[in-house]
Formats: structure tokens, sequence, C-alpha cells
């Protein structure tokens, strides 16, 4: 409710949200302009019979715009690749460790390589899509094959890197995370059509009409879990020693590190279920008829008891490994040393890093569980009862995550809006004074 008052009231919040939509706009548009000598029907069936491999994970986050063939078919994902890599390179590149701790200007510098990554990363992804492309058959192009190569890694590379200016202007000059609210518009515009398709199952009889209210009941409860977990966190109790700095007392307060139960966020599934569809994705390609490949295939394929096995140790090692990169305990209980504060009952420096890392270890294993859970969920009842899902646990961590920090972000501006007025209002009645 405050939100839509406040853009009601607040001229520059309501500039920042349209604003906003208009970027997301300009996104949608182009997912749907085709990558020029693309036949897209061919393209379609091909989409449609590797649903269940990494270009239907890819197709899925960029909107439908990879199995458009659109300019915008690699979506951001590149970008984000780019900006893990670079994560995973501050802990063990002396060079861009350093600059992480110059402040802003080593994060621009970051933010730079971060950038160039992502050119390089899009390009050689649009020469894989275009070999791709080139290997359903003549029908998917109708220009020379050499052409057709470099016209579609030029023109994907170029989406890519409009889409990251796109993010980059949404957070700069919109509201919320520009590079997460792609990718929520992106997964989004599958809302429609997939509530058409539900629809249209149950008319036709396919899906019976109980099992279409059982379905959207877990569907409200997972949405519900993951709200309440997401925002859920362990509270370390801080307490800061008093000290004397001339005639003044500081110190001597009390406050809290927050620690979240999913920490690693959506890193986890996105990866665990890349690697899974990567060899499914290459047997795509490979003869059909070769026995060990089928038998391969067959044990990694969703429903079996070692894709389900592989996918939950993937989903806890990823959430181990990616909270270690992201919250050092070192740099926390080193930091805390310096600034005076410790933790009730626990001495500074090492054996508070050691406490850190026992809670965060075991509130870490619950997060994982819980992100096994939510992937696994739909995913059964997709393969188990042939229940047309609408969303994987994925994206709907994806998007209940994004909304909730879009949402917060505009409650933060309100407050900071509403405190900066009090503090104005408080320096004319001083004046008046």
């Amino acid at each position: 409710m405050a939100a839509v008052e406040g853009l009601t009231k607040i001229p520059e919040l309501r500039r920042r949200l349209l604003f906003t939509i208009g970027m997301l706009a300009v996104y949608r548009i182009g997912c749907h302009i085709p990558v020029p000598g693309v036949n897209t029907d061919t393209l379609s069936q091909f989409f449609q019979r590797n649903q269940g491999t990494l270009f239907g994970m890819l197709n899925a986050f960029s909107g439908n715009a990879l199995e458009n063939a659109s300019i915008f078919a690699l979506g951001i994902m590149p970008y984000i690749s780019a900006s893990i890599i670079f994560q995973l390179l501050t802990v063990v590149w002396p060079h861009l460790h350093q600059l992480s701790k110059e402040g802003e200007m080593g994060r621009k510098k970051i933010n730079q390589y971060t950038r160039y990554a992502t050119v390089v990363l899009a390009l050689f992804q649009g020469f894989g899509i275009s070999k791709a492309l080139l290997g359903t058959g003549g029908g998917a192009y109708i220009l020379s094959a050499q052409y057709f190569t470099f016209v579609a890694m030029i023109t994907l590379a170029a989406g890519t890197s409009f889409i990251m200016w796109l993010g980059e202007q949404i957070t700069e000059r919109g509201i919320g995370n520009g590079i997460s609210l792609i990718i929520f518009a992106g997964i989004s515009s599958g809302i429609p059509v997939a509530i058409q398709q539900t629809i249209q199952a149950v008319r036709d009889g396919q899906l019976a009409p109980i099992l279409f209210l059982a379905m959207m009941a877990i569907m409200v409860c997972v949405i519900g879990v993951i709200i309440f977990l997401e925002q859920g966190q362990r509270r370390i109790p801080i307490q800061y020693a008093k000290r004397q700095v001339g005639r003044k007392l500081y110190g001597g307060q009390s406050t809290h590190l927050p620690l979240k139960i999913n920490t690693s966020g959506v890193i986890p599934p996105i990866f665990a279920s890349s690697l899974l569809m990567a060899p499914l994705t290459l047997f795509a390609f490979l003869p059909a008829d070769n026995v060990i490949i089928t038998a391969i295939k067959s044990m990694l394929e969703r429903g079996g008891t070692l894709y389900y096995t592989i996918y939950v140790g993937l989903i806890v090692f990823f959430a181990f490994f990616y909270t270690a990169v992201v919250f050092n305990t070192e740099d926390v209980a080193e930091n805390l040393k310096k600034s005076g504060g410790y933790v009730p009952g626990i001495r500074p420096g090492k054996n508070t890093s050691d406490y850190l890392d026992r809670v965060l270890a075991r509130i870490t294993f619950g997060g994982a569980l819980y992100l096994a859970i939510v992937c696994l969920l739909p995913d059964f009842m997709m393969t188990k009862f042939k229940v047309s899902f609408f969303f994987g646990g994925t994206t709907l961590l994806i998007l209940v995550g994004v909304a909730l920090d879009t949402i917060s972000q505009i409650q933060t501006f309100l407050l900071t809006r509403d405190y900066d007025g009090f503090m104005k209002n408080a320096k004319l009645r001083g004046r008046r004074g």
C-alpha cells in the first residue's frame, strides 16, 4: 500500500517506475526481432524437440527470445556468467582481490573487466548457437554457412551488450536491480501462455479439475515458503566495546550480524541445472543409435533416481561453495576486531571466524535442502504425475526473489524520502526559531 500511495504522491518514484517499465518494454520488443537470415519456423520445431536440454533452459530465461532467434537470444546469461567468474577470481587472483578492497574505484574497474568478458563470452556463445543452427539442417537459415555464422555472432553479441546497458540504466535511473528485472521480465512473459495451456488442458479433459486445484494450492504454498525462507536470517549479536576519544566516550552499543538462510540465492540450482543439461544438449547432436549414449541419456533424464541424486548433490555443493565465496568469515572477524566489535562469549579474531564458520555451515545446509526441495517438487509433479506445472523451482525462486528485492528497494526509497523530508522540515523550523 505504501508503494501505491508513493506512486501517486512522489513524482520522482513515478518517473523511476515509468522509466523501468519503458526499458523492459524495449527489451520485450527486441525479443521479437529475429537475427538476419534465420528461418524461425524451422527453429521453433528444433526447440520443441529439445525442451529438456540446456537450450530449453536458456530459452525460458530469455523469454523465448532464443526460440525466436531474436537479437536478444543470448539474453543476459553471458553477463551473469562473467560476473560469477570474476566473483570467483576475486578470491584466487591477488590483483582482483586487491581491487575489491579499493572501494568504489576498484569496483568500477572490476565491472569494466566484467563487461569485456561479457562481450567475449557472447561472441563465443553466439558462435556456438550459430553452429547449432547450422547443425539442424539447411532449413534453419537462408544465408551461406560462413556468412550466417559471422552475422549471428556479431548480432547476438551486440544484443547482449545492449541488454547489459539496459540493465545498468534501469539500476541507475529506474527502480530495482536492472539485470534481475530483465530476467524477471523474460520468465514472466511465459505466464499468460502457461495459464492458457493449463486451462485448455482442463477443458479438454487432459487435466482433472481436482488435480488442477491441488497444483494451484501447492504452487501457492511453495511461493509462501520461498518468501518466508528468503527473508529468514540468523542474527549474531555484536557488542562494541566502549572507547574514549579525547573527552568523549564512544561505543558500547549492541547490534547484530544478519546471516541469511539462503546466502547463495538462485546460483546453486542454475549451476546444477546447467551441468546436468549440458550432456543432454551434447547428446542431441550425437548419433541416436549408439547404445552407450542411449544408456547414459536415459540415466540422466528427468525422473530417474540418478538424476535426482546428482541434482541434489550439486545444489548442496554449490550452495556451500558460493556462500564461502561471497561471505568470507575471516574478513568479517578481522573487520569486527578492528572496529572494536565482538560476539559475546567469543574471543575476537580466529575464534570469532571459527564460530561464524560453524553457524554459517549449519544454516547453509538448511538453505541448501530448502533449495533442493523447492526445485524438485515442481519437477517431481511434472515427471511422476504428468502435471503441466507452470514453472520449475528455479524460475519460481527467481520470480519471487526479484519481486521481493524490488519491493524492498521501493520501500527503502520511500523511507529515505520521508527521512530527507523530516530533516528538511527540522532545518526550516530551526531557522525560524
